[in-house]
């Protein structure tokens, strides 16, 4: 992710998402009217529905409450839980610590930003976490106890169990879709981080990681070789540390861009928060635990935080019900889902072609969305003012996973939800 930014949205979309609209709801007959035709019949492989945002009363539905392939709208649910067990404002911290024995530990907090790319001027996002910066808080803290010479040895701890999710397909990693997933990992575990065209992942980030960093220290006057994954002592001597960006800024990026590095590593931090083993499957079940307090947590169940697991199903109810909770004045500390949503026609997963043709076009910068993707699966799930200025919240979920699908499809029914002048 390094070579990618954190997106910075603009005001004026915000506040179009996040306001729920004076115009009265739409006819539920006359907007069932237009999406039936575009769906083309109750045996289209489509599951949706169409609520309003504030009321959450349901104005459309076909199979609305069947748990579908979420794929990348998984990310809606993870985000959610995030921002309200961790809160918007959290940091994840790198750190490094004494060892024994002229030893010392770089240790992972799990934040996916960690790169050792120098800083991009005007890149617009908060600054990232820096390795190189880390390196030289490191150096100075070595040469000011005498220490000239040093094994870095590594700590990945914080995250525990496989480090692929169940359900993720053998070509996930090579093809560089999400890299293994550590604790400890520097530019995503890109093996070309400032070339952003190649996608190819270290098979190992956290001792990548630590090769890096011993780099960094001999260049800063530490002669440093790297050592062996250990666990730090909780008591040991602090060197330095780097923090990621807030908590806020990583829910933006990943649902704009669809990062699943970045959405991994948020589930992470909601299994910590609520005191299980950061794994796959208890970070899983922390996001739904948080979804339950919250009373959303209906029609979810997954697997991982990113959305990669076919294994995965959400019911489109249930994602619309946490882009309305999202999207309501209840919990502010939501807000960064909403900000975070591509704008159809024109930022993230949602940039052009996509919302430019004539049969989708009314939706462009009207719709705010997330969208999903796997093999015959195509989701779509977010935000419209419809054409009364009724704040609506819909998902769309086409495919079985067995055949080709058209998110084009998705595009023209979130279009129609957004000219509807149906009240």
């Amino acid at each position: 992710m390094a070579a990618r930014d954190l997106v910075q949205v603009p005001r004026s979309a915000a506040v179009l998402a996040a306001e729920p609209g004076s115009g009265r709801p739409p006819d539920p007959s006359a907007l069932a009217g237009r999406l039936s035709t575009l769906i083309g019949g109750p045996q289209a492989k489509i599951n949706a529905v169409v609520i309003d945002a504030e009321t959450r009363r349901q104005l459309y539905e076909l199979r609305a409450g069947q748990p579908a392939t979420p794929a990348s709208t998984t990310k809606l649910a993870t985000s959610v839980a995030a921002l309200a067990s961790v809160g918007p404002a959290h940091r994840i911290a790198t750190r490094v610590v004494r060892g024994a024995g002229g030893r010392i530990v770089l240790v992972g907090g799990g934040d996916p930003t960690l790169t050792a790319l120098p800083p991009r001027p005007g890149a617009g996002h908060p600054p990232y976490a820096s390795l190189t910066d880390l390196a030289r808080q490191t150096a100075t803290a070595l040469k000011a106890s005498g220490t000239s010479q040093v094994r870095v040895d590594y700590d990945a701890s914080a995250y525990q169990g496989p480090r692929t999710a169940a359900g993720w397909k053998p070509n996930y990693l090579p093809d560089g879709e999400v890299a293994p997933v550590s604790a400890l990992t520097v530019d995503e575990g890109r093996v070309s981080p400032s070339d952003p065209s190649k996608k190819t992942r270290v098979a190992d980030p956290p001792a990548t990681a630590a090769r890096e960093f011993a780099r960094l220290l001999s260049q800063n006057g530490v002669s440093a070789k790297a050592g062996r994954q250990t666990v730090a002592q909780k008591e040991a001597e602090p060197l330095g540390v780097v923090q990621s960006p807030p908590l806020s800024a990583l829910v933006e990026h990943l649902l704009t861009d669809s990062d699943n590095d970045v959405a991994e590593a948020v589930a992470r931090q909601v299994a910590i928060k609520t005191g299980r083993p950061a794994t796959f499957a208890e970070a899983a079940q922390a996001v739904r635990q948080v979804l339950a307090g919250l009373g959303v947590a209906e029609g979810v169940s997954v697997n991982d935080g990113s959305g990669l697991s076919p294994l995965n199903r959400i019911s489109p109810i249930a994602l619309a019900r946490i882009v309305s909770l999202a999207a309501g004045g209840d919990h502010p500390d939501l807000r960064p889902v909403i900000t975070g949503l591509p704008i159809a026609g024109f930022s993230g997963t949602l940039s052009p072609p996509r919302y430019t043709v004539a049969a989708s076009q009314a939706g462009a910068g009207m719709v705010r969305a997330k969208t999903g993707t796997l093999s015959g699966v195509s989701t779509l799930a977010g935000l419209a003012h419809d054409a009364d200025g009724r704040l609506l919240a819909f998902a769309f979920m086409a495919g079985d996973g067995k055949g080709p699908v058209d998110p084009g499809k998705l595009d023209q029914l979130a279009a129609a939800v957004a000219g509807c002048g149906c009240g």
